[in-house]
């Protein structure tokens, strides 16, 4: 395969048999990177799982993948969550050509909310502990987006809680440990993203850019010293 485009027929009915056999609370999702990050979404069954539609943009975890940053990363059965605070059970799987780059991915969310409301209740009453949803490392959860401002305001929601102070009161060190946190889910993928981080932490796009040089710089320096 060269393009998502020339299997989209086969992936359509793909997508149609998922969302009729596991029903309406099953959402099916069909990324195209080549469209931009900003508007990947060409195909999409159930979308009103995550209030999504065609044209609208992907994930956090796709950012990774796409920035190079997490390599094979197919994921199965893992949690994620909606913008409106719905949790589903989720599975990803990258399409590759021909070569093995990455061209967007299909992805599966169930809507299970109501069945981990049971949960709760269903352990609360035979004196069983609950398990918390905190339990989940923060930036391992899977964030479903309905546009990329959103999406960058929840990625940089993210790096600041790394730091846990106020932006006033951070160092260089901080905002580089934000940047770099950044850096490395893809943020700066996204069209104007740096203008919002600017805006955040309260530095120049000169500032931002010779953060990032350093960053970088030092990621390859490390390289080196493991080659």
């Amino acid at each position: 395969m060269k393009t998502i485009e020339e299997a989209l027929p086969l992936l359509k009915r793909i997508m149609k048999l998922i969302s009729l056999t596991l029903g309406e609370e099953c959402e099916v999702v069909l990324h195209d990177w080549s469209k931009g990050y900003e508007q990947s979404i060409i195909a999409i069954e159930n979308g009103h799982v995550t209030n999504r539609e065609i044209g609208d943009c992907g994930s956090n975890l796709g950012l990774e993948v796409m920035r190079g940053t997490i390599k094979d990363g197919d994921r199965f059965n893992y949690v994620t969550k909606t913008s409106l605070g719905k949790t589903l059970k989720s599975s990803t799987t990258y399409l590759c050509n021909d070569e093995g780059e990455p061209l967007g991915a299909l992805c599966i969310n169930i809507d299970i909310t109501n069945f981990m409301n049971f949960r709760k209740s269903f352990e609360a009453l035979v004196g069983t502990e609950v398990m918390n949803q905190a339990e989940v490392p923060f930036d391992n959860i899977e964030f479903h987006a309905q546009d990329v401002s959103q999406l960058t305001d929840y990625l940089i929601a993210q790096g600041l809680e790394l730091v846990n102070k106020p932006v006033s009161q951070m160092t260089k060190d901080d905002k580089l440990t934000i940047i770099k946190y950044l850096d490395e889910k893809g943020t700066f993928l996204i069209t104007k993203s740096g203008d919002k981080v600017c805006q955040f932490l309260n530095i120049s796009k000169f500032t931002l850019y010779n953060y990032l040089d350093t960053i970088r710089g030092d990621r390859e320096d490390k390289k080196s010293e493991k080659a």
